[in-house]
């Protein structure tokens, strides 16, 4: 039964064949603005773009493929925030089977009702995905479900894998695939099935530095726990890898690179701006991954693992973006309480090109009111040469600014 679950080239061309049936054609986009940045040549694989707004759906239906119809009929349950909780719900659909699926109660209220949608019941339960994942196991054993498990499952990472086979009939030629890992579920089935393909191709598993359950694993040469995470890549922030998967991934995967999520921030804002996609944290790990990489005139395609990001979030990160960029910036300046100096502060401001967001008066910041009325201003710029450009004009005026916090 071992050899029936091992991942091999058959199964690989098994699942390429099977999630055809249900997976949109995500070609390669050529990013001229990252090939610019890094010197090679870039592709992204926009699975942002797939059913359900993630790579999620291969692995849940292909494992669904390889089930009985008995176990099938049993009806299939899951945990997950998110992602694999669409993929599994909508696999469900397609066969007409009955999924449940557990999900934090912390959960964003659109995940929860976008699940329902696809036919799903959900159950809310615990505070983070370890807590569900216990429920969902409770639950198997006293229906009978049959457990999809989001990444430590041969047959679902066979699933996933199905990313590498498309890159690689689309982009021959390839020498990098980078791509994202949280359980490690989808960077399994693609290494494993590149070298397959092809062991010149250089596969690198990409974390976020405060949720790096893999590189520690493969640095201790076994399964570890973290004791806790901290990302803003929550569709990646797990705290131990897949027992079952491990070993394929620490034979083929060549190496692990961790990005802190102020990395992830700006790499939304680049997204947004030069493709026009939304791209969730845990999907721009492979994009923001590139500067870490030391070398010139390669081929590499970064996957893009999901798209699912609430409005909330999207507007924290592009504000937080705009900021890191030097383009939101705040100055403090003192200036005397007499008419005609905040109109003399603007036009020094204006002269320059500055765009004024938002402005703060406040009298009261010292006793002598002609000495000392700060003024606090929240400003566009076109980046850092801008900025400096606009604190060097007021200084020029004598206005000594100094910069603070911006809230927007």
């Amino acid at each position: 039964m071992a050899d029936e679950k091992k991942m091999t080239l058959d199964k690989f061309e098994e699942a390429y064949e099977d999630v055809k049936r249900v997976t949109l054609e995500t070609k390669l986009i050529y990013s001229d603005y990252w090939s610019n940045c890094t010197g090679n040549k870039v592709y992204l694989k926009p699975e942002n773009l797939q059913r359900t707004g993630a790579y999620k759906v291969r692995g849940a239906y292909y494992k669904i493929t390889t089930l009985s119809d008995e176990e099938r009929k049993k009806g299939l349950i899951t945990a997950s925030a998110g992602n694999h909780a669409q993929g599994v719900a909508y696999a469900a659909k397609c066969y007409g089977v009955k999924a449940t699926i557990v999900m934090p109660t912390s959960t964003p209220l659109i995940k929860v009702n976008r699940t329902k949608a696809l036919g799903a019941e959900v159950v809310l339960h615990g505070n983070v995905y370890d807590e569900a994942y216990e429920k969902a196991l409770e639950l198997s054993q006293e229906y009978g479900y049959t457990m999809v498990h989001p990444f430590d499952d041969l047959d679902v990472a066979t699933g996933q894998g199905t990313i590498a086979m498309e890159i690689i009939k689309e982009l021959p030629t390839v020498d990098y695939i980078l791509v994202p890992i949280g359980g490690g579920g989808l960077a399994t089935g693609v290494s494993t099935l590149a070298k397959l393909l092809n062991p010149k191709i250089k596969v690198i598993g990409v974390e976020p530095a405060g949720a790096n359950c893999m590189q520690e694993s493969i640095r201790a040469g076994h399964v570890v726990a973290l004791p806790s995470v901290n990302t803003i890549a929550d569709g990646t922030a797990v705290k131990k890898p897949g027992e079952k998967i491990f070993p394929y991934l620490s034979e083929n995967i060549d190496d692990i690179i961790t990005v802190p999520d102020e990395d992830l921030v700006v790499s939304f804002l680049d997204m947004v701006e030069n493709h026009k996609m939304v791209v969730e944290n845990s999907g721009l790990l492979s994009v923001a991954a590139l500067k870490q990489l030391d070398c010139k005139d390669k081929k590499i395609a970064c996957v893009l693992s999901g798209g699912n990001m609430d409005i909330i979030t999207m507007s924290s990160v592009v504000q937080q973006g705009l900021i890191m960029r030097d383009r939101i910036f705040t100055v403090s300046v003192l200036l005397p309480d007499k008419p005609g100096e905040l109109s003399r502060v603007a036009g020094v401001i204006a002269g320059v090109n500055g765009n004024v967001i938002k402005l703060e008066h406040n009298q009261f910041v010292s006793i002598n009111r002609n000495a000392a009325v700060e003024l606090r201003i929240t400003l566009e710029a076109f980046g850092s040469e801008h900025k400096e450009q606009i604190i060097e004009a007021l200084n020029t005026e004598g206005y000594k600014p100094r910069i603070v916090r911006t809230n927007i």
